[in-house]
């Protein structure tokens, strides 16, 4: 399906060298907008991503987003280069093994503070300075890039979960504030998808997790991005505060 509904909109897609990222980017290209390519340090794959992006006029920016610096920076680079936002997509994100009972406290505080620096307040640094854009503009898009975790838990990974989770509930306390504003902010939760973050476990017991998923098969990235594609188009402007669970039927609630 193609369509031209995103011409003339500028979105600022994070993590976008690789997976899920890197599909959005694509996906809302395809419907004319213009992408700004964020990646951290994967400068090749990012390379790969802007080249398959249709039409002219996308970008890449390079930060790392742990840093609050860098989160205004990106959003005042978007502005400076392609004039507007209207589009956030706070896909960056990562995922680490950590027991609740790790027996080194002090790697266990610095691994739950890292995984809140990249997954949980680089999205809540990108969208103030966005939102900022957004009610000068008179509009706009703020989508997360959650996870089923952040709803239903996940052993070894509490630290994750509890990132996803608060992504979710941030989105739907922003969706009341903001619209007012004309502002609408809604999250995408996946289940598990093929990328490279997900490469081993599906490896190792991939049949398993398969036969937990009504639907017969792991998520292709561009399930993902069509979920946010469809999020930031207009067909989705009285949509605000919700969840799309994009997840093949393994949880459903």
């Amino acid at each position: 399906m193609t369509s031209d509904s995103l011409r003339g909109k500028v979105a600022l897609v994070t993590g976008a060298s690789r997976g899920i990222g890197r599909a959005c980017a694509l996906a809302l290209a395809e419907w004319g907008a213009t992408v700004a390519v964020h990646y951290r340090s994967h400068e090749v794959d990012a390379q790969k991503t802007l080249a398959s992006l249709p039409a002219e006029g996308h970008f890449l920016l390079q930060g790392d987003l742990a840093e609050a610096d860098t989160c205004r920076w990106l959003v005042e680079e978007t502005v400076r280069r392609a004039r507007r936002l209207d589009i956030l997509v706070n896909n960056a994100g990562i995922y680490e093994p950590l027991p609740f009972s790790e027996p080194d406290f002090e790697r266990w505080q610095e691994a739950w503070r890292h995984m809140f620096a990249v997954n949980f307040f680089s999205a809540v640094n990108l969208s103030y300075h966005a939102v900022a854009v957004m009610r000068r503009q008179g509009s706009g898009k703020v989508i997360f890039v959650a996870s089923r975790a952040g709803i239903r838990g996940e052993a070894h990974h509490s630290h994750y979960a509890a990132s996803k989770a608060a992504m979710t509930v941030l989105a739907r306390s922003m969706a009341v504030e903001l619209a007012p504003d004309n502002i609408q902010v809604n999250t995408v939760a996946p289940g598990w998808v093929a990328t490279d973050m997900s490469a081993e476990p599906l490896k190792v017991r991939g049949d398993s997790i398969v036969a937990q998923i009504p639907i017969g098969r792991v998520a292709d990235p561009m399930d993902v991005a069509k979920a946010v594609r469809f999020l930031a188009s207009p067909d989705a402007d009285y949509l605000t505060g919700v969840t799309l669970d994009v997840n093949g039927g393994s949880y459903i609630r």
